[in-house]
């Protein structure tokens, strides 16, 4: 199984000097099985690049995009994906429902004329739209097994099983239970826990069990602990939480993804270096942490 970044940022775009080396397109990741079985996670901005590249290889694209959410920058970049356009090609749908519109209606919604010169109904390719619960499905010759998050809306994340080899894609995520000890501060004791978990809410529970023992994990890891501070209820995650998380599920390689857009390059460097260190002090088995580049390639 093969996994390419297309797009790590979240939020919005930050194309500039400051974001080269990590990137600047929001959400997109493409995974391919032995068999030739494509898988696309999100439609972020960065998915406009990967739909340039499977035109170039010239063959007709037939693939599945599973959206985590629908926030604007996981879908933005779909009404740019050139394969869509084109006749011949098949493209399945996968996400949540909505809480008030279905998946279709949403992605029509910002393809309106109001926005977008071309409506959803007027897209050449072969597209259907498949919507999901908590559950597992057959992919070709890929497993996927699905679970909410905790995010502002309905969102989903997906475990992908094929060749041997397993990715969990957690974006966006916010802890369950968790209350970050403030800088300087005492933990709470009803809120408390250790390096090693004591994780005290059954939803990260549940998580840590969905993405256990996988070979890579590209988990939202937005913020630092003390930027968490301010920012409870955003729906994302810190350095800290993801760490331990991965650490308890005993994962083997842990992508820091969903980068946030006021952090430059150099930021991002220190948060994955942070992350090391925190992981190396449990003692665990080592895990292999790096932060999410556009064009990065992990062969499982």
């Amino acid at each position: 199984m093969r996994v390419k970044f297309w797009g790590t940022r979240g939020s919005v775009p930050t194309p500039g000097p400051s974001t080269v080396r990590y990137g600047g397109n929001t959400s997109c990741v493409e995974v391919t099985t032995s068999r030739g079985t494509l898988l696309v996670l999100d439609s972020g901005t960065g998915i406009r690049e990967l739909g340039l590249d499977l035109m170039a290889r010239g063959k007709q694209v037939d693939g599945h995009l599973f959206l985590g959410h629908t926030h604007w920058d996981h879908i933005s970049g779909f009404p740019f994906f050139t394969p869509a356009f084109i006749p011949g090609n098949r493209l399945r749908i996968y996400g949540a429902r909505d809480l008030d519109r279905s998946l279709q209606d949403v992605l029509a919604g910002q393809m309106h004329y109001t926005y977008f010169p071309v409506p959803l109904g007027d897209l050449r390719a072969d597209i259907t739209f498949h919507e999901l619960d908590e559950g597992e499905l057959r992919v070709e010759d890929v497993r996927v097994r699905t679970q909410y998050l905790n995010h502002t809306a309905v969102t989903m994340g997906y475990r992908l099983e094929a060749d041997n080899a397993s990715v969990a894609y957690i974006t966006d995520h916010e802890p369950y239970g968790l209350s970050l000890v403030p800088p300087g501060g005492e933990t709470q004791p009803e809120v408390g826990r250790g390096l090693r978990g004591d994780f005290i809410h059954g939803g990260d529970q549940r998580l840590i069990d969905f993405v256990r023992g996988v070979d890579l994990l590209i988990m939202d890891t937005q913020y630092t602990p003390e930027e968490y501070q301010a920012k409870r209820g955003w729906g994302h995650s810190s350095t800290d939480y993801v760490t331990d998380l991965a650490v308890e599920a005993g994962v083997t390689r842990y992508a820091l993804f969903h980068h946030e857009p006021t952090h430059p390059d150099d930021g991002v460097d220190a948060m994955v270096q942070y992350c090391r260190d925190r992981a190396a002090e449990s003692g665990s088995t080592p895990l292999e942490i790096f932060g999410a580049q556009e064009r990065q390639t992990i062969e499982l």
